[in-house]
């Protein structure tokens, strides 16, 4: 291969995507999710499109039309489940640690942090499929989480996002539960597909 098609890697790029890093609670997540696609709104959205399919022309059925819609979106994401859950790799933050490990951020941490008008803000640094910016839960490889990783307290840390340069001082690393909102069922999928029947 020539010199002319390889590319350096730059420090300002993401981390490889190839991993899944992720909590326990966040794999739990994904797994209910999968679950319910697989098990309950699935086979309801395929009884209204049978239900709907047996009721004549189909080119006017607004039931069959958006449940076939519909079935596309729920397989679609029941295929980007599994592959999210088949690249998991579990990261327990209540898992002990030593040495530079325990001292330092890595996935799984919560960070105190100061920026330069002195304003505190704690954040926990979590897999992409887990960001919940209502909890300060942000990703590994988002700008805040990238800047952050590998610092202790006392370090000083440049967040280079797409608002500007921003410095930043660590005062305290720790590991502990990181409280993963669980999935929830929504509302009416099930009557949905018995009004339909009904």
């Amino acid at each position: 291969m020539r010199k002319g098609f390889t590319r350096k890697p730059q420090e300002d790029q993401p981390p490889a995507q190839g991993k899944n890093y992720i909590t326990p609670g966040g794999l739990q997540r994904l797994k209910d999710e999968l679950w319910f696609l697989r098990t309950r709104e699935r086979p309801a959205v395929t009884e209204v499109v049978a239900w709907a399919a047996s009721n004549g022309d189909r080119s006017e059925n607004a039931d069959y039309h958006y449940g076939k819609r519909r079935l596309r979106q729920i397989d679609g994401r029941i295929r980007f489940l599994r592959k999210r859950i088949e690249a998991a790799e579990v990261v327990d933050p209540e898992t002990p640690r030593s040495g530079q490990a325990a001292a330092r951020a890595f996935f799984g941490a919560t960070v105190r942090y100061a920026n330069a008008a002195r304003a505190e803000r704690v954040v926990s640094i979590v897999g992409t499929d887990e960001v919940d910016l209502n909890r300060n839960h942000i990703s590994w490889v988002s700008p805040l989480g990238r800047a952050l990783l590998k610092s202790a307290p006392g370090d000083s840390v440049v967040l280079r996002a797409p608002g500007g340069t921003e410095y930043l001082t660590v005062l305290d690393v720790s590991y502990e539960r990181i409280f993963v909102e669980p999935f929830r069922e929504p509302l009416g999928v099930e009557a949905a597909a018995k009004s339909r029947r009904g």
